[in-house]
């Protein structure tokens, strides 16, 4: 915000006041509630979104410090079999494609659980974690990795650089987009990269969230949201060029980009940065307009999804959910789906078994309640892993239950 109070850019410091669409009221999607804090104060903040008129950054204000988020942290990335794979894969493509070496300096800012560098160990290469939530990064030391319990900045950026060397390697998978002190982390990632080091960032592609009407992966955790023109725009600020791009189809289509220090030796842009850009600014990413319509696409997916709960119900059909990931939350809230409507849900978390949804109070289970209860639906709240937990879920089709995927549509499966 400005002196005036007035939200204001987190990158170029113009007024927000166009909107791009506006969620309500919601907890913060992680704060899972335990039982003997049920008929306590929850707090819920705005999930009010705005696109920059200036830079075209679509954004969320700062409510809520990252510190309240990220210090004690409910989601372990370990605990989904395909992100893990497709972590490995990107791990061996690094240390094939950049010659990577025993004493290459490889850093992953926060690391989380230690899920993906865990895979650069076999070849002998002994990373550096930055994880700011410490009983996640307990889960990493256990693993074998070094992890740093704090938030990456610019300040610990020059102290690694100072200490133990410029990086050859930086990686930031689903960062990004969590980080409200944006100018910082960028100017960071630019100190600590060495000469002739790479970045690799992954982040949810913005066009994807509006083509696919993902509403539900904006939440509070979530500061900004990302196309290749804001990202390029933001990264050259800080003399770092993005060279090469790759869509990817994890968390609902996601970009991974490649950064280098600008200069003269600096890498040429691939065909593939020049495609997407040229696509963003055919669908209007360029510009105001291409913002609008999405807000009356959520209302009407809204309408749509009580409609089929509604009539579920009223038919004496049981509903359960599977998962409870921070886009399930923010869905529920919104629609306001409580118990009237969702039996429960499960995770294959344990930390999250016994514990109740934020704001919805819909109780946690672990996987074999479904077994137990044998409800005649499942709605998947991580659709993004859909196929994965359908797998997964075989069995129930022993009883005739079907599956509900909410996003971009309700279907029935």
């Amino acid at each position: 915000m400005n002196d005036n109070g007035a939200a204001v850019c987190r990158f170029c410091g113009s007024p927000l006041t166009v909107g791009f669409v506006d969620l309500g009221m919601s907890p913060l999607c992680e704060s899972f509630v335990s039982g003997e804090h049920l008929n306590e104060m929850e707090r819920f903040y705005p999930l009010h979104v705005y696109v920059c008129d200036s830079c075209l950054l679509v954004q969320l204000e700062e409510y809520v410090s990252p510190d309240a988020i990220f210090r004690d942290y409910a989601y372990f990335s370990s605990y989904s079999t395909s992100w893990l794979e497709h972590s490995k894969r990107h791990v061996d493509t690094m240390v094939c494609r950049l010659d990577l070496k025993r004493d290459s300096r490889v850093v992953e800012v926060a690391s989380n659980d230690g899920y993906l560098l865990q895979y650069f160990l076999p070849h002998g290469i002994l990373p550096l974690g930055i994880e700011p939530a410490a009983n996640v990064a307990k889960e990493a030391e256990a693993k074998g990795v070094p992890t740093i319990v704090d938030f990456f900045t610019a300040d610990l950026a020059r102290r690694l650089a100072r200490e133990s060397g410029p990086a050859d390697l930086i990686i930031g998978n689903n960062v990004l987009a969590q980080v409200p002190t944006l100018r910082d982390f960028v100017e960071g990632l630019s100190i600590l990269l060495g000469p002739a080091g790479v970045i690799t960032l992954e982040f949810p592609h913005l066009l994807r969230l509006i083509d696919e009407n993902q509403f539900d992966t904006i939440y509070h955790e979530h500061f900004s949201y990302f196309s290749l023109l804001a990202a390029e725009r933001v990264f050259a600020a800080f003399g770092l060029q993005l060279y090469d791009v790759e869509e990817l189809p994890t968390h609902g289509g996601s970009l991974r980009i490649y950064l280098r220090h600008a200069g003269e030796n600096a890498s040429p842009v691939s065909a593939s940065v020049s495609a997407l850009r040229d696509h963003e600014l055919q669908r209007g990413l360029g510009e105001r307009g291409g913002y609008a319509g999405f807000a009356p696409r959520v209302e009407s997916t809204k309408r749509k999804l009580l409609r089929f709960l509604i009539e579920a119900k009223e038919e004496g059909r049981s509903i359960a959910g599977y998962g409870a990931p921070g886009k399930g939350n923010t869905l529920l809230n919104y629609c306001g789906i409580r118990t009237d409507f969702l039996d429960y849900t499960v995770d294959r978390n344990p930390h999250k078994w016994g514990m109740y949804l934020p704001g919805t109070h819909i109780p946690v289970f672990a996987p074999e309640r479904l077994q137990e209860t044998k409800p005649d639906y499942i709605l998947i709240l991580p659709w993004n892993l859909k196929q994965e937990i359908m797998t997964q879920l075989e069995y129930v089709r022993g009883w005739g239950a079907r599956f509900v995927v909410p996003i971009p549509e309700v279907q029935v499966i």
